[in-house]
């Protein structure tokens, strides 16, 4: 027995019946033929005898590879779950199933008899089987090899296949006309395939968007640690970023699984219905909410057949556009560099490079760890130039420590409204959008407190959940600003449903940054879209509470208030060089 036989969902079987079960495995049909005239009433003949449907996964030499007494969406074989598979393959693999009609040829209750099912089409198309052979068994049938009258127990066969696109009905599959089983043996299997694929691969170029255009599919992973609302919510944040970064969001994939598969991420099955996707809605981006080793993205790009990202790569992507500044520029690239370089993939010896001269006419250096000296030689230069910015910040630092300027540095949740605050309070123009990490260089700005002293306020990079720590290591010369300023003001977006969250999210860093410990007023932002009495609960919630609305410049005098009252506490000695 060369296959695998599935007995799961049966019960009862003689023992006769299990061994014709076990035979079965043991048949190779022509490879050019779809069904055969012999496995079609074999099938046929032990799903009369038992009332069980029965499913047979054949490969493409003809080999019957996997028995499930079941329907097709109850096989469970790695032949059928684990093949790669492209834009313009299909998996290698059809399932032949039989369906059982009612007495005097009325359907039976569940809907056999009437062609395939609807759950028979998803498993075609989840699965990227090659086709699907329904056989209808007929009630009334009598197989016999004797001479006479016979009548078939195979009654008509139903075949299926996908279609590389849409048809005008809106399906991704067609169904042939119904076949008798002598005249589906007739049937070319090599013939379809090679039409098919062929279809694929020719057509697979329309599906590709517009030059410049990015379509995304999002995908999320419900694990021990979260649940669906959950990540649904991450999706919304992730299509927020996507949108930021210039691309289109044309469809979403969750999965539950406890943990990532060590290969693909999401399971094998789940990454063919992935593949199946993007096929269908024309992407040429998949964009996971989690960090991807080097070796699943890797795999995912094999099998899905387009750009595969994770978070981070998505995040920094973003940071790069939103870069204005040399010094935002360079430490974007920092963070680049180190994402990329353990995912440097080598070519092989086909891209060695011989060396000069004597005892170095070997394969010298090959391509991967050029890439990789070059990469390390970048990392370096440009930590070299970090270290000089944070040197340039600290005699910037040291001259307001001089003039004994105050400092306090906004911080906070992306699209919290910080930008907005700041041009609110110092009356400046700093660039304001409405999406994430629209301002991304810190900016400070001079302001004026109720008892006439100056004081700079800071505009600092935002936060995010899951903030990849390269980002935090790489700005850590522009996050200085928060650790080294004497107030914190932690702006909050009041209004947004998951506020606890990202306040959370927000203390994580400060943590990370060792600057959870400072003075810091929360500011409750954007009062004028809550109702009051939420406003009052999330008020508790929250240590030192100011509630403002940036946007409509309200609440900005008791702001500065408080601003100055934490000051008088901190630095008590500041008054004596009030303006």
């Amino acid at each position: 027995m060369h296959g695998k036989l599935d007995l799961a969902k049966s019960k009862g079987l003689k023992k006769s019946e299990i061994k014709k079960l076990e035979r079965l495995l043991q048949q190779r049909i022509p490879a050019d033929n779809i069904v055969t005239l012999e496995l079609a009433e074999s099938l046929a003949d032990f799903s009369h005898t038992t009332g069980y449907p029965l499913s047979v996964v054949v490969d493409r030499n003809g080999q019957v590879v996997n028995v499930t007494v079941g329907p097709p969406a109850d096989v469970q074989t790695p032949e059928l779950r684990g093949v790669r598979v492209g834009p313009g393959r299909l998996c290698g693999q059809r399932i032949i199933h039989t369906h059982l009609k009612g007495r005097n040829g009325k359907a039976a209750a569940d809907g056999s008899g009437d062609g395939p099912s609807k759950q028979d089409m998803q498993c075609l198309a989840r699965n990227r089987l090659d086709l699907l052979a329904l056989i209808e068994v007929n009630p009334e049938g009598t197989f016999s090899r004797n001479r006479g009258e016979q009548v078939r127990l195979a009654d008509v066969v139903h075949i299926s296949h996908l279609l590389p696109g849409r048809d005008s009905d809106g399906n991704l599959w067609k169904k042939l006309p119904p076949l008798t089983a002598r005249r589906a043996q007739d049937e070319s299997f090599n013939e379809l395939i090679q039409a098919l694929e062929y279809e694929f691969r020719r057509l697979a170029p329309k599906l590709q968007v517009p030059a410049g255009e990015e379509r995304a599919v999002l995908v999320g992973l419900i694990g021990q640690d979260s649940d669906a609302w959950q990540v649904e919510d991450d999706l919304d944040e992730l299509s927020m970023l996507t949108r930021t970064a210039g691309a289109a969001v044309c469809g979403r994939l969750t999965q539950a699984r406890p943990q990532p598969d060590p290969r693909y991420f999401l399971g094998s099955g789940k990454v063919q219905e992935l593949a199946l996707l993007v096929q269908e809605l024309g992407a040429n981006l998949v964009i996971i909410d989690q960090e991807l080793t080097a070796n699943q993205q890797h795999n995912l790009e094999e099998v899905v057949g387009v750009k595969v990202i994770d978070r981070t790569e998505l995040i920094l992507d973003v940071f790069s556009q939103r870069a204005q500044t040399k010094e935002g520029k360079l430490q974007v690239e920092l963070a680049q560099l180190k994402y990329l370089y353990p995912r440097l993939v080598g070519k092989g010896l086909s891209l060695s490079r011989l060396g000069g001269g004597i005892a170095t006419r070997g394969p010298g250096e090959t391509k991967l760890e050029v890439d990789r000296r070059r990469n390390r030689d970048r990392i370096t230069f440009l930590e070299r130039e970090t270290l000089r910015i944070r040197s340039y910040r600290d005699t910037q630092r040291r001259r307001r420590t001089f003039e004994n300027l105050p400092v306090v540095a906004l911080t906070g949740y992306t699209n919290s409204g910080k930008s907005t605050l700041l041009n609110s309070l110092t009356k400046s123009e700093v660039l304001v959008e409405d999406k994430l990490f629209a301002t991304l260089d810190p900016a400070t700005r001079r302001t004026i407190l109720p008892d006439q002293s100056t004081v700079l306020i800071t505009d600092t990079v935002g936060f995010i959940k899951k903030l990849p720590t390269s980002l935090i290591a790489a700005f850590g010369a522009t996050l200085e600003e928060v650790i080294v300023a004497d107030v914190l003001m932690h702006v909050v977006d009041a209004s947004h449903p998951n506020v606890l969250e990202q306040i959370a999210s927000v203390y994580d860093v400060l943590s990370e940054l060792s600057a959870v410990d400072k003075p810091t007023i929360t500011v409750l932002n954007k009062i004028d879209r809550m109702r009051d009495e939420d406003l009052n609960w999330l008020a508790g919630q929250v240590p030192n509470p100011v509630l403002v609305s940036a946007l409509k410049r309200v609440g900005m005098g008791r702001l500065l208030s408080r601003v100055q009252d934490v000051l008088q506490e901190v630095c008590p000695r500041r008054q004596q060089f009030s303006a």
